[in-house]
């Protein structure tokens, strides 16, 4: 069961995000870019103005329907604080990157709107800890996210192996789409001009996009997307059963989604069970009204 339901107001952020998301990314397809290297060192802080306040409407909006409580937000704080101590141990090195596959697997156990949330915080946790703060930032927290969201999307019927196997290619698939977002983010601004490689401002969609296809395959798919990718496949193969194992227990001990209630202390009766209650004989039964 997930901790965060998409509910119809989940779902109306969600989409909203993702298409706001998405035209911080491809917006210079459809509206001539200045090809400058400094272009988005101004629009970063911007991004990530506007998208704090989405993730924390999106946590106000399960709040308001009963979707998340304080034991979903302690469980979200843990595994954010867990990946962004995993990060420093892979990223930078040939590609290696230790942060998709918890992400992946809470994703896939709590739900699409966790593991939005999930992506989202982890990069922007690790970036603290690790003095990563930078105009590429936001972006890393956008394309995080969708991978969270989309491991909480993938249909919920495989189990054991068949699990394992549907993980393990999300992940690698995402491990790319990553590389992908990350190289669209930089690639109008700072590739120069005149080149195969090169974005062409005002260009058919087309064109652009056919070159951005050969820049990403020439500098990043074989290299450094290929190792995000085989990175997460081999540890959610490793470690997936193992994991998703704990984070059901966890759910399930926690009890997500579970209305808390209290007894007034002060009654005869508080602790009792909500069934007819003993009464005196001859007396009817008393209904425990809490």
């Amino acid at each position: 069961m997930s901790v965060i339901r998409v509910a119809p107001r989940t779902a109306v952020v969600l989409v909203l995000a993702s298409v706001a998301a998405l035209a911080t990314f491809a917006w210079p397809f459809v509206v001539p870019a200045q090809a400058e290297s400094t272009a988005r060192t101004g629009e970063a802080p911007l991004v990530l103005v506007v998208m704090l306040p989405v993730l924390v409407a999106l946590v106000l909006a399960e709040l308001s329907c009963g979707g998340i409580d304080s034991k979903a937000l302690a469980m979200l704080g843990v595994l954010a604080a867990v990946n962004a101590a995993l990060r420093p141990l892979g990223a930078g090195t040939a590609g290696i990157e230790t942060v998709f596959f918890l992400l992946v697997l809470a994703g896939r156990v709590f739900g699409p709107g966790f593991g939005f949330l999930l992506g989202a915080i982890s990069l922007f946790a690790s970036a603290l800890l690790t003095a990563g703060v930078g105009p590429w930032l936001p972006f890393q927290m956008l394309a995080a996210a969708w991978v969270g969201l989309g491991a909480g999307l993938l249909p919920r019927r495989p189990r054991g192996r068949a699990e394992i196997a549907l993980l393990a290619g999300y992940g690698a698939v995402a491990a790319y789409g990553y590389g992908l977002l990350m190289n669209l983010w930089f690639w109008p601004f700072s590739t120069g001009a005149d080149t195969q490689l090169s974005y062409v401002a005002g260009a058919p969609v087309l064109e652009n996009l056919h070159r951005f296809a050969v820049f990403t395959a020439a500098t990043s798919t074989f290299g450094w997307d290929t190792g995000r990718a085989i990175t997460t496949a081999v540890a959610i193969v490793l470690a997936g059963p193992a994991v998703l194992t704990a984070l059901r227990r966890a759910s399930r001990r926690a009890a997500f989604g579970t209305p808390v209630t209290f007894a007034d202390a002060d009654r005869p009766d508080a602790g009792e069970p909500a069934s007819d209650l003993p009464s005196a004989p001859g007396q009817p039964a008393r209904q425990h009204t809490g």
